[in-house]
């Protein structure tokens, strides 16, 4: 459900108690509708605020997932970073019945001299908006201006005074109606829905809050109105039960999942309506839900979105090589019976005393066969045999009239000598291609694995310098290489991970030590994984917690156990014009491991800077 203004209200409670009397450390903006500021300070625990005022998943929370900032950051980054670095949170106030939060700030100019603003928050679907304002309410900088020449719309520009957003006519605050008023509204209430009379008199109520307070007082979520034989009463008891404990305070954040264990909504009571259709479990924090149900699974539907085209171009490419090397294993096949040619153009130079010019077919002792006798009796291993009563075997060649017998038997020899070359060819062009296939395979696991905008640039940089996607671009300077993940496994070790093809074969190559362990999974396309163990044998938890961050970061990624292979870096090769990526290693070892996230997190430590490892 999108987070109405009584979820905002659940939410607002909370954050206060967390991050009031914070400062403002760091402020990033990683994608265009995402503002994260890093927290400190207040006697409290550093976090991280996730303010998002995209039109799909606006929200407010705290979250403890790492984002990367852009190459170069925005503009209303870099301002808001100039107003607010430093600045300590005062106050969080909501407008009544309102998808609006207001965070006070105390902020120090150049100067030192102490002045407060406002970051006001709008979280209302398609207009949903970040303003910063002064003491005074004047519009300083927003996320997305609007000009006044639209009636309807309000002028949101800066140097302007900032207007809230107009109530909604005809719908009262839930929060605030009385008995007496709810009863009235009830009584004109004719044709449809308790659901959905309840979302058309009252703001603040989302459709799923109005389908449960029709399930609870009635156990139907969709019955009308007039079907009702208590005039309402038991609506509005579960209606007042609801607001009276959001009045009080009183919230408890709910996950609801479907069958496939995937989020699919989320309440600050628990809903029932579905009773066995979903799975219904109650997180510690609305924070810790609503940063479970958005962040992640957002940010990864944004990085495919973002990926579609670069994928499309490769799995053009790979349908085109696969088509190209079907047609060359048909053609190689055909070359198989190359040595009938050879045998025809011997049988007819071994009758070039019958033959004639003009001739279309020649039919002669085919000395070939597994079935010719001599006359004389003897086999074509020479040994003596009985002559056979059945007829000699024979075989019809087809001749060119136009040509001399000796010309036929060239042309026969000819057609022989191409096959066999072609066959070479073939060979050739069929183990290039399947090169190809599999490099191709692994940039579309690339894709797949990819976790922000930096990996999709280098994905799409290393396709181009493979030739497989035109540089448009003219590139201002060298681009900083980012450095692999980075882990530290629970006895201590460093283990790094490569995000990427071209960063597969910088850190297996040139940045691990030859007596550093390697490790990647069996067959399936992945990350090179390193343990840093200083030429000293890694302990059995560290190998296998390397294994689990192999296998979590491949192909083989949804599936259950997978086999990891792991040598030396000394015994890892990289083969003549292999790909990115592609490498051939002896005297290893397997061990089974299986894909855990939950384990590959808590492992993960933050990044250095990019190109430096």
């Amino acid at each position: 459900m999108p987070l109405d203004a009584i979820c905002l209200c659940a939410v607002r409670l909370e954050l206060e108690e967390r991050i009031a009397g914070q400062k403002i450390d760091k402020v990033q903006q990683p994608e265009r509708d995402i503002i994260v500021l890093s927290l400190r300070g207040g006697g409290r625990a550093p976090c991280k605020l996730l303010i998002s005022a995209g039109s799909g998943d606006m929200r407010v929370h705290l979250t403890e997932h790492r984002f990367e900032n852009p190459d170069a950051p925005p503009m209303f980054c870099m301002l808001l970073r100039k107003h607010l670095t430093g600045a300590r949170i005062t106050e969080i106030v909501q407008p009544p019945a309102e998808r609006i939060l207001e965070i006070g700030l105390e902020a120090s100019d150049a100067l030192g001299v102490k002045s407060e603003k406002k970051l006001i928050l709008e979280l209302m679907g398609r207009v949903s908006n970040i303003i910063l304002t002064d003491c005074s309410g004047l519009i300083i900088e927003c996320l997305r201006r609007t000009d006044s020449g639209l009636e309807h719309k309000r002028a949101m520009l800066p140097g302007l005074f900032y207007r809230p957003p107009p109530e909604q006519q005809g719908k009262r605050d839930p929060l605030c109606v009385t008995p007496d008023e709810w009863r009235g509204l009830f009584d004109m209430a004719r044709g449809s829905s308790c659901d959905r009379w309840l979302l058309d008199s009252f703001r603040a109520l989302s459709p799923l809050i109005c389908r449960e307070i029709s399930w609870r007082a009635y156990g139907e979520a969709d019955i009308r109105t007039d079907a009702v034989n208590d005039g309402g009463e038991a609506l509005r008891r579960e209606f007042f039960k609801l607001t009276d404990a959001a009045v009080a305070g009183v919230f408890e954040a709910w996950m609801i999942a479907g069958p496939d264990s995937a989020p699919r909504d989320f309440s600050y009571t628990k809903i029932m309506h579905y009773e066995r259709a979903a799975d219904i479990s109650r997180s510690a924090s609305f924070s810790e839900m609503l940063d479970s149900f958005y962040t992640r699974s957002q940010q990864l539907a944004r990085i495919r979105q973002r990926a579609s085209a670069t994928s499309k171009t490769v799995k053009t490419a790979h349908s085109r090589i696969a088509r190209k090397l079907a047609a060359q294993q048909a053609e190689i096949k055909i070359t198989e019976g190359r040595e009938y040619l050879r045998e025809c153009g011997d049988i007819i130079t071994a009758n070039l005393h019958l033959m004639e010019k003009g001739r279309r077919v020649l039919v002669a002792q085919d000395f070939y066969s597994r079935d010719f006798h001599t006359i004389e009796g003897t086999t074509r291993e020479g040994a003596p045999q009985e002559t056979e009563k059945r007829g000699v075997p024979k075989r019809e060649i087809a001749l060119d009239p136009m040509k001399t017998p000796q010309q036929n038997a060239a042309k026969y020899y000819k057609d022989y000598t191409r096959a066999k070359n072609a066959e070479k060819y073939l060979s050739e062009q069929i183990k290039l291609g399947e090169n190809e296939l599999a490099y191709l395979e692994s940039v579309l696991g690339e894709i797949a694995l990819a976790e922000n905008e930096r990996d999709m640039a280098e994905i799409r940089r290393e396709l181009v310098e493979t030739g497989y996607i035109r540089n448009n671009r003219k590139e201002k300077g060298k681009q900083a290489e980012s450095a692999p993940m980075r882990f530290e496994s629970s006895a201590g070790l460093q283990i790094l991970a490569g995000r990427n093809n071209s960063q597969n074969d910088r850190l297996t190559l040139k940045t691990a030590r030859k007596s550093d362990v390697w490790l990647h999974t069996q067959r399936t396309h992945g990350s090179h994984v390193i343990i840093s163990c200083g030429g000293e044998a890694p302990d059995d938890g560290s190998l296998l917690e390397a294994a689990a961050i192999a296998a979590y970061y491949s192909a083989a990624r949804a599936g259950g156990k997978v086999p990891v292979d792991y040598t030396l870096v000394k015994h890892v090769k990289k083969p003549q014009n292999g790909r990115p990526g592609m490498v051939i290693y002896t005297d290893y070892k397997t061990i089974v491991a299986a894909p855990d996230e939950a384990l590959v997190n808590k492992l993960k430590t933050e990044n250095t800077q990019a190109g430096q490892y």
